[in-house]
């Protein structure tokens, strides 16, 4: 019997055949095997991206994500990954190279691009010592949200001051935000240090002009924050930045503990299957050094540790009182506080003054046997806070740096609207608010002062 001769399969079979995933190369590539595996079902992996919130200066015809799409994969999806450690050089002083062998620093990793990371980012912060303390939470949000991230401070010389007490911030750079015409040199060598640099995301909590937006471009960071004016000066604004906040006056500080809350709402929003990001309560860290060199300074008044009560609001003309910008009331005069002081018992006042010639009227109206401290920085202040058993404040910066140890406090107040808007949640903290009847903070009850001393009783049991 003749055999069958073996005929060729028609062409069309050729190019109609599907391979099945379990092919021979999947059995001999780890790699291949996993990109050919058959995906899970798209309602287990895949999430709609979420709703962007456009910016109608960059594209007037974004409508926005398309609402069909499917994303999801491994460079897009959850946060970002921590820099590995470099290994440790023993020939290098500095314990590591910064580059090793082997790294490329020219070539970003996909993730950067795709997944929006975030390795450096810069913060323009203006206002003093009060408003850069309020920004703790932020930053500390930043670093939660993109771990591994560097944070770089552009702030005034005196808000500069507050971040000795914070241990996030790689650099902080001296820049006078609030000068209408900076000094030309100045201003190009500031652009030159920040785009060398290069950051991928910057910040600004100054209320952003032509000009201040155009600082801000010129940095050449992919993302460009800010705040702008609520009026038309913010038209052409818009069209350098990434990112736009509209508040609701021209100053920032009157909106109080939550004056950066539309910043934190636009970092903490959930994106890329990272659910919203909490936001974190201020905090400050106090270095050896800080306390060594302050516990000298209230030894010398004749103070000792655990055994004393700030006073802090002495009525003066200095820059280093700390108040807030959003409380032009909120200094109290010496003869107001040496009546406040006669009602402390068991505990010895320590008067904080912010300048020397404040010294001999305080010892006019309290006695030459008090105790007097002079203190400039919130470095050596959240020290000296650390180290008593509460405090007693109007609106400055002690009374959130009190609040960022834990320690006992006493709030005055001009008006109740004031202490809800700067001390929120008082019923968490360990924290009294007193405020003025008649809208002057001159005007506060001191009966009202001597029946909240009953918060020191507390500490003074545990010292006990």
């Amino acid at each position: 019997m003749a055999s069958t001769p073996l005929l060729p399969k028609p062409i069309s079979t050729l190019f109609n055949h599907s391979p099945s995933p379990q092919t021979h190369l999947t059995h001999h590539h780890p790699l291949l095997h996993h990109l050919h595996k058959t995906p899970p079902p798209p309602t287990h992996l895949t999430k709609a991206k979420p709703p962007k919130r456009k910016n109608g200066w960059l594209d007037p015809f974004d409508d926005g994500p398309d609402p069909d799409m499917e994303y999801g994969s491994l460079y897009f999806e959850g946060k970002q990954d921590e820099d590995p450690r470099p290994p440790d050089d023993p020939t290098n002083p500095y314990g590591f190279l910064k580059f090793p062998p082997g790294y490329n620093v020219e070539v970003a990793s996909l993730g950067l691009k795709v997944r929006g990371d975030v390795r450096r980012c810069c913060v323009v912060v203006a206002g003093g010592v009060y408003e850069n303390l309020l920004f703790f939470p932020v930053i500390q949000l930043i670093k939660d949200r993109y771990p591994g991230v560097q944070v770089d401070v552009l702030a005034s010389a005196r808000g500069k001051q507050a971040y000795e007490l914070n241990k996030n911030v790689r650099w902080a750079d001296v820049w006078d935000v609030e000068q209408d015409f900076p000094d030309p040199g100045e201003y190009t060598d500031m652009i030159g240090i920040l785009k060398g640099r290069y950051y991928d995301m910057i910040l600004s909590t100054k209320l952003a002009g032509l000009g201040h937006a155009s600082f801000l471009f010129m940095s050449s960071a992919r993302d460009r924050v800010s705040y702008v004016y609520p009026n038309v000066n913010a038209a052409g604004a818009g069209l350098l930045l990434s990112q736009t906040f509209t508040p609701s006056g021209l100053n920032l500080s009157e909106a109080g503990y939550h004056m950066y809350e539309q910043m934190i709402d636009w970092l903490a929003r959930p994106r890329y299957n990272v659910p919203r990001q909490p936001v974190p309560p201020l905090k400050v860290s106090i270095s050896k050094k800080l306390r060594e060199v302050v516990q000298e300074k209230y030894a010398n008044s004749g103070a000792e540790k655990n055994k004393y009560v700030v006073i802090h609001g002495i009525e003066s003309d200095s820059a280093a009182s700390m108040r807030s910008r959003g409380d032009t009331d909120s200094l109290l005069p010496i003869q107001s506080w040496a009546e406040i002081a006669q009602f402390i018992r068991g505990f010895r006042p320590l008067f904080v003054i912010p300048h020397e010639k404040e010294r001999e009227d305080v010892e006019e109206a309290v006695g030459d046997d008090s105790s007097i401290v002079f203190i400039t920085t919130p470095g050596q202040l959240a020290a000296l806070i650390n180290d008593s058993v509460g405090v007693i404040t109007t609106n400055t910066a002690a009374l959130q740096l009190a609040n960022a140890r834990e320690k006992p406090s006493i709030a005055l107040f001009s008006s109740e609207e004031k202490g809800r808007l700067f001390v929120p949640g008082t019923e968490e903290k360990k924290c009294v608010v007193i405020s003025s009847k008649t809208g002057r903070l001159i005007d506060i009850d001191f009966q009202a002062v001597k029946n909240a001393m009953q918060i020191f009783e507390g500490s003074l049991a545990n010292i006990a």
